[in-house]
């Protein structure tokens, strides 16, 4: 892979090896030197604009992956326009989440899992990880599933021969693509989600039910309906969108020149409020979305009687005698296109957390060569993740322990998130607000009652 950074080719081994090497231990958070200020502001002009469509898009787009999209598919289903309300609902608390991940990559510098290395003890960074790389691995094999599940439909293949080649084209792309062509592929992909907002157009929607379903929230005391409401709650804050936040963020320092800790530590108030604005603008396109692929499916399915759907290929299926040919082809396509971004940010986003807690050299930046180890974890997700599905593996029924694994390990970890952003040996003088502290104290137990009532749904 190409560097792409500011720096100059005549000391670009010694910048390389920098942002490799990483930080040493228990270095605090500082602003950036004020002789970088001029330097700053005016990358943010020029920036900023297309930020907004980059980042917080990206990382909204991949939390609608194919295993979301079937299960918005299946809450539509099942309950019709009733479960609308989640999407305003978990809007805020998607946004908290990402933005913490954010300020904690822009300010401390580091990745999620290099400042909790640096920071905390080895038992909880490892209690902390083990749960996020069993959630990432299993999701990326079920959403590889998906994903040949919806070509086959438009290509008579055998979907084992579909899955590998879908996986040898995402890693060939992390391998071999810069990450400037990275970014702006997944930036693309992103679009691949407009589809669902077509598609809930053609099915045609009854305006006071979808009204009633999104402003009058419904809930029922029933296993299905608890099921099914942790399951969208779970989807929505996956533990990967919070990683792969502030690994994005040290990865865009990396591109603008700032190769070493210290020239990455810190960022200006300016560059936080941009941040806002950004994934604001990700988190609001991605409820959108799951609002949209809830009212496709509570709109056809629901009212004709099919309530059992578990794949999103079975959904667009589903939809095609109901809202015609183009709604059931733009629902395909939607999986495809989000797949091909959210599976290789699943791999490479394990791989990041994984080497920064053995401390390894990791970077999309770095050729193979130079960060062999981070690599080769990339490519032993992939196997393992094509593997699952060529051993009795149902993708669908191992989301539902994948989210049982996150939904307890995720808790902690958004705790951990919390409590590192108000340290100031990490932050400096940017620990939170106590506005922001009560919106991401009030997440964290929306999460852990999400976990309690799926183990509560058990005995129902």
């Amino acid at each position: 892979m190409q560097l792409e950074t500011a720096a100059s080719s005549a000391s670009d081994w010694n910048f390389r090896h920098d942002f490799l090497r990483g930080p040493g231990k228990d270095a605090p958070a500082m602003n950036k030197p004020s002789d970088n200020a001029g330097q700053r502001a005016s990358g943010q002009k020029k920036g900023g604009v297309v930020r907004a469509l980059g980042l917080g898009l990206i990382t909204g787009a991949a939390d609608d992956d194919c295993s979301a999209i079937g299960t918005y598919a299946s809450a539509g289903a099942r309950f019709g326009p009733d479960l609308l309300w989640t999407a305003p609902v978990t809007l805020p608390m998607m946004y908290v989440v990402v933005y913490l991940s954010s300020k904690l990559g822009q300010v401390s510098g580091r990745g999620l899992f290099k400042v909790i290395s640096d920071f905390y003890p080895r038992w909880l960074l490892w209690s902390v990880l083990v749960g996020v790389l069993i959630g990432n691995t299993i999701e990326a094999a079920a959403d590889l599933g998906a994903m040949s599940a919806a070509i086959v439909l438009f290509v008579p293949l055998p979907a084992p021969l579909v899955v590998i080649a879908v996986a040898v084209v995402i890693f060939a792309l992390q391998v071999f693509g810069s990450y400037k062509l990275i970014r702006n592929v997944f930036r693309w992909l992103a679009l691949a989600l407009l589809a669902y907002v077509v598609s809930a157009v053609l099915a045609k929607p009854d305006a006071a039910s979808v009204l009633r379903g999104t402003l009058l929230p419904k809930i029922e005391f029933s296993r299905e309906y608890l099921s099914i409401l942790v399951a969208i709650i779970g989807t929505t804050l996956s533990a990967y969108l919070y990683t792969w936040q502030s690994n994005q963020e040290v990865e865009e320092e990396i591109a603008k020149g700032r190769t070493s800790l210290e020239e990455r530590k810190g960022a200006t108030e300016s560059e936080l409020r941009r941040s806002r604005r950004d994934i604001l603008i990700g988190m609001t396109f991605s409820n959108l979305i799951m609002y949209f692929i809830i009212l496709s499916t509570g709109s056809t399915l629901y009212k004709a009687g099919q309530t059992q759907i578990e794949t999103a290929a079975q959904a667009a299926e589903a939809l095609r005698p109901l809202a015609g040919d183009a709604a059931s082809i733009l629902f395909a396509a939607g999986v495809i296109g989000v797949g091909f971004l959210a599976v290789p940010i699943m791999t490479a986003g394990a791989a990041f957390d994984f080497a920064q807690a053995m401390g390894w050299k990791n970077s999309l930046h770095a050729k193979p060569r130079q960060a062999p180890k981070f690599y080769i974890v990339i490519g032993i997700i992939t196997l393992v993740a094509v593997g699952l599905n060529f051993f009795g593996f149902n993708p669908m029924k191992a989301l539902v322990w994948s989210g049982i694994v996150q939904g307890f390990s995720t808790p902690p970890l958004l705790l951990l998130i919390l409590i590192m952003t108000n340290n100031r040996k990490i932050m400096g003088d940017k620990v939170n607000s106590t506005s922001t502290n009560i919106l991401g104290g009030v997440t964290t137990l929306a999460i852990f009652a999400a976990s309690a009532g799926l183990v509560a749904s058990w005995f129902l």
